[in-house]
């Protein structure tokens, strides 16, 4: 391995959110046709593999809040290049005054588990159950275990799922950006 590089000097900034790119998605909530939803979110990611789970923080002041906080479920729908338009209209509309499935131009999918709808425009759909809530500050974390996958069938081989054939994008301090290409798989160094 090459480990030369150029000493930096550093500057010392104040604390904020600098983990970046994070994922970038769609939460469907809500069991029935009255108080489906969709919130984005950038704030979510893994916490255990066994068994499964991820979280995903929501602010308190959100419609989809109580819809996620009553029924104690959601699906993550993870964000292809083609959705980006309507996740962001779904981020910066509130779904007390609008239909975001009708007017995002999305459409619902019945979920194996959960009652919440799937989008079914998004390449991969996380069905999940809340296992816990815990309060942060201007966030909550709603952490749930993992309850069904579903994915596009083009980008499933062997019951594996290739996201790098999803076109998936992620969020970076205020932008949207297109993943890159794989440069290296988990272990590589290992040979």
């Amino acid at each position: 391995m090459n480990n030369k590089s150029k000493t930096m000097n550093k500057i010392n900034l104040s604390p904020a959110t600098m983990l970046y790119p994070v994922p970038t998605v769609m939460v469907s909530c809500g069991s029935d046709e009255s108080e489906h939803n969709i919130v984005t979110i950038a704030w979510t990611g893994t916490i255990c593999s066994d068994p499964p789970m991820c979280y995903i923080s929501v602010r308190p002041s959100r419609h989809s809040y109580d819809i996620i906080k009553r029924n104690n479920e959601f699906v993550i729908n993870l964000i292809s290049e083609e959705l980006l338009k309507p996740m962001d209209w779904c981020g910066v509309h509130s779904g007390r005054k609008h239909d975001k499935f009708k007017e995002a131009g999305l459409t619902k999918a019945p979920a194996k588990v959960v009652k919440a709808p799937l989008i079914k425009e998004a390449p991969v759909n996380i069905e999940c159950v809340v296992k816990n809530i815990i309060p942060l500050g201007t966030h909550d974390m709603f952490l749930a275990e993992v309850v069904a996958i579903h994915a596009d069938e083009n980008i499933v081989e062997k019951n594996h799922i290739h996201l790098e054939k999803a076109g998936l994008i992620c969020y970076s301090n205020g932008n949207y950006q297109r993943l890159g290409e794989v440069i290296g798989r988990y272990g590589f160094t290992a040979k």
